[in-house]
């Protein structure tokens, strides 16, 4: 990764980083970066490599060259899978894992997404997405970049709540669906063979799972397979609260709180302040 590719919010030390999701979805937690670089120094990597293993060695590199180590890592979505894959591969990097809207860690659990964002959607919408669904697992679809901007156009819709509408906090997104379609299948693996449960075990940091109660990824499927994983884990749910947190009218004050009071509970523990 580049200097190109990575974002500092604040001023060193740098003991947070933010990561985002996607996977491939560069730049959607600035705001949440920029938000919290009024309390400490946060770096924004933007994963480019085209693996999981890839971009676990990224985030290292990064947090190696550029972090004052052990940092706080605050993953969002697939950011939260890579923190923890991080954190269980170079335990000594990671001083805390904050788990945003984490993607369940069981198969069943992810069944239920497809069928709660449907329920979100009008007539119309459910026919397009199910259409655009169907086009992207056809490997001979002529048109998949089309397809994968419907799909997560419509993805978007149903995961929020009550959305924001203030252009700032949705941050400069550079979405790149090769990335997502390399790494994504290969970590979708990782959850069917239970290899990302049993790396998860191998995490020695405290981590804490925030997520709304109107995520259509089911919180049960982060708090349950973690509580049994993870020695030093609790759960926060946000009441009224999509899969984007910091973009949810109801939620976004309160979400930055508790943020800024997980990562200065975690200073305060390590004699930081």
């Amino acid at each position: 990764m580049s200097d190109t590719n990575l974002r500092l919010h604040g001023t060193a030390p740098f003991r947070a980083a933010v990561i985002h999701g996607g996977p491939g979805a560069a730049g959607e937690m600035a705001p949440v970066a920029r938000r919290l670089s009024r309390s400490i120094g946060v770096l924004e990597p933007l994963q480019t490599a085209m693996s999981v293993e890839g971009q676990v060695e990224e985030l290292r590199q990064v947090l190696v060259e550029h972090a004052q180590i052990p940092a706080v890592l605050i993953g969002f979505s697939w950011g939260a899978w890579l923190s923890l894959l991080v954190a269980a591969q170079y335990p000594e990097l990671a001083g805390k894992l904050i788990l945003v809207s984490s993607g369940p860690f069981t198969e069943s659990h992810a069944a239920q997404i497809h069928a709660r964002r449907l329920e979100r959607l009008d007539a119309g919408e459910k026919v397009e997405y199910e259409a655009a669904a169907r086009g992207l697992a056809d490997s001979a679809a002529a048109d998949r970049a089309e397809l994968f901007e419907t799909l997560g156009r419509l993805a978007a819709k149903a995961d929020a709540y009550a959305p924001v509408d203030e252009v700032d906090d949705h941050g400069d997104v550079r979405m790149d669906r090769r990335i997502y379609s390399a790494v994504w299948e290969e970590a979708k693996v990782m959850r069917r063979s239970g290899e990302l449960l049993r790396r998860a075990r191998l995490v020695k940091c405290p981590v804490v799972a925030i997520h709304g109660d109107a995520d259509p990824h089911p919180a049960e499927g982060v708090a349950e397979p973690l509580s049994a994983a993870v020695a030093n884990f609790h759960f926060e749910m946000q009441a009224r609260c999509g899969h984007k947190p910091w973009l949810e009218r109801h939620a976004k004050e309160e979400f930055h709180r508790l943020l800024l009071a997980e990562v200065e509970g975690w200073q305060e523990m390590i004699g930081v302040s």
